[in-house]
């Protein structure tokens, strides 16, 4: 008799993981190395489940426009990796994904604070997860810093006084910071922060927040920097081809002394240095009476689950294997950053797939203060408005009102083109 119903019990239990089993599709874009981490993710996550997961993924250029054209034929993959900046053009009023909420059974969400939470929050709902948290922190090279003889900044007026420090002692090739184009935009967007206490969009009421006058004073103080030769000019690096960071000799021989980078791209930019040069994080310069530190922290990337999946529940389950349970953990690693997922975080860590300096880092962009960041910040139409008047500004063509005042009146145009 025991024997027989055993025999039930097992027969039972079969059934019931076939009849669970769902078979998923997850989209994302990425490289070599993501895409291998993923798949291998998938398969242990699918076996721990008994789900079936079928990979699509590309490269970065074409993804956006693929993934519009399937999410508007209701054709998108069960599980999906987000850009954050989308989120508003495919759930305007947060329908348009799976509200993860509804799965807290089975995603644990604790292992994400308040506002990386609300990063993937439209209208109330979570639609998406952070796989990775990044902020722009600031890198100083103290080799070049203690030849010429100066402890790291801590303040705007003490990187302002390392200007001509750096020219007088190093020599007029020698600049304590780098600033241009979209660096120098994202330098006048947390000084004006800090001043105000205010984001330049606020995400809550999609409304430009800064009088023409903060902009002004934001704007000229970028202009302070080139002229007290803490940066070196637009037309300059211009000049020289418009190097990236991470390309550029006077980086790597330590001849810039400092830049205000992702912290996601310590390695890429540590890596190319000449022998002898170093490098570290610092928190946020500050300014006297400043509102805030004025962190520009926001979600890399999310992974949302679709609005129209008929196996949401079993898509919830892998996405919680795939952030939070050993098995995905461990097979997806560090190929999105470091993870946002506390659990993540700590069990790579104590394998040492983490290294310290990227640690530290982190614990910088999570414990600094600031407003949220509306997603239009990272939209084309308002980046160009930014750099391009910025770049009008720093070769003498306007002045920094009619800068500030070019720059408002096409990021509203912007943000009304979003809401039509």
């Amino acid at each position: 008799m025991k024997r027989h119903i055993l025999t039930i019990a097992l027969a039972t239990t079969a059934l019931c993981t076939t009849a669970n089993a769902a078979e998923l599709r997850m989209s994302w874009w990425g490289g070599d190395s993501r895409h291998a981490a993923t798949q291998a993710a998938l398969k242990a996550c699918g076996e721990k489940h008994g789900h079936t997961i079928n990979p699509e993924y590309t490269g970065w250029d074409g993804h956006f426009e693929k993934l519009t054209t399937q999410i508007a034929g209701k054709t998108e993959a069960d599980i999906m990796q987000v850009n954050w900046p989308w989120l508003p053009i495919y759930s305007k009023n947060g329908d348009g994904f799976a509200d993860l909420n509804a799965f807290s059974d089975t995603i644990d969400l604790s292992n994400w604070d308040a506002s990386q939470l609300e990063d993937g929050t439209r209208n109330g709902k979570l639609n998406g997860l952070s796989v990775s948290t990044t902020a722009r922190l600031f890198v100083f090279n103290t080799t070049t810093w203690e030849k010429a003889g100066l402890e790291l900044p801590k303040t705007w007026d003490d990187l302002v006084a390392a200007g001509p420090v750096f020219a007088e002692k190093l020599g007029e090739d020698y600049y304590p910071f780098e600033a241009t184009a979209l660096d120098a935009a994202l330098i006048v967007t947390l000084y004006g922060t800090q001043m105000t206490g205010k984001p330049l969009i606020d995400p809550a009421t999609n409304e430009v927040m800064w009088t023409e006058e903060e902009l002004t004073k934001a704007i000229e103080f970028y202009g302070t920097l080139v002229e007290n030769h803490v940066v070196p000019k637009w037309q300059d690096v211009a000049a020289a081809g418009n190097v990236p960071l991470h390309e550029n000799a006077n980086w790597t021989a330590g001849k810039i002394g400092g830049t205000y980078q992702w912290d996601s791209t310590f390695f890429k930019i540590s890596d190319p240095l000449e022998d002898g040069q170093e490098i570290v994080y610092t928190d946020l310069l500050t300014m006297d009476g400043q509102k805030t530190a004025g962190v520009y922290r926001k979600s890399s990337m999310v992974f949302s689950i679709s609005a129209n999946s008929d196996n949401q529940q079993a898509a919830a389950e892998i996405v919680n294997c795939l952030l939070n349970e050993p098995e995905g953990v461990e097979a997806l690693g560090s190929t999105r950053g470091v993870p946002a997922s506390k659990a993540a975080i700590k069990q790579l860590s104590d394998a040492g797939a983490i290294a310290p300096m990227q640690v530290e880092a982190q614990d910088r962009v999570m414990a600094a203060e600031g407003p949220a960041i509306h997603p239009m910040m990272e939209f084309p139409d308002v980046r160009s408005a930014m750099e391009d008047n910025l770049e009008l500004y720093a070769y003498g063509e306007i002045d920094a009102a009619t800068a500030a005042d070019e720059m408002i009146y096409a990021i509203k145009e912007a943000l009304e083109d979003m809401g039509s």
